[in-house]
């Protein structure tokens, strides 16, 4: 059985599961979420906690089981606390501004700057020039627009320029080197 999957997710204070047909809604502090899962894996509700179970052996089933506590767990953490991705941004003239309404201004050495649109349940935040915090209740949404962001300038491995995760660590190579010639 899956060591993931047998857990039980606990319930904090605050957050209330429910469950209609094959969709398991979670409402919390910070919002409301709801994920459609298939109705061979059993999920049941009690008072505190919440179980998930399989029927069968079947590679399917052990693949689901995991997989479907996991989506569970996300989103009673997502309504009650939140998830958070930092990007930090390397290099000379590299900057960030949140402020410009529904967009993201990004200055990250192109000719002009980058407008990223702030999706819809996404806070985008820019404690200094060179910082964004991106927060929301659904951990896939923001992991997501971590990604999007990142991919308008991926860090290059020579100095390190770019967007990165704050947690990433950057393999830099060795430049080219003179050699002597005719010696």
């Amino acid at each position: 059985m899956s060591n993931i999957g047998k857990q039980p997710i606990s319930i904090p204070e605050g957050v209330e599961v429910s469950r209609k047909d094959d969709n398991i809604f979670v409402k919390g502090k910070l919002g409301e979420l709801n994920q459609e899962f298939k109705s061979d894996i059993q999920i049941s509700i009690n008072d505190n906690e919440v179980v998930v179970a399989r029927n069968s052996d079947e590679k399917i089933q052990r693949e689901l089981h995991g997989l479907t506590r996991v989506l569970i767990a996300n989103m009673v953490e997502g309504v009650s606390q939140g998830f958070q991705k930092e990007l930090n941004l390397v290099g000379v003239g590299y900057t960030a501004d949140a402020s410009k309404g529904n967009f993201l201004l990004l200055n990250v050495g192109y000719s002009h700057p980058i407008y990223f649109e702030k999706p819809e349940g996404i806070t985008i935040e820019t404690p200094n020039a060179n910082t964004i915090i991106i927060k929301g209740i659904n951990k896939q949404e923001v992991g997501q627009v971590a990604a999007n962001i990142r991919e308008l300038r991926k860090p290059e491995p020579y100095k390190g320029k770019g967007i990165k995760y704050s947690n990433e660590y950057i393999r830099k190579k060795a430049g080219k080197s003179i050699g002597v010639v005719g010696a």
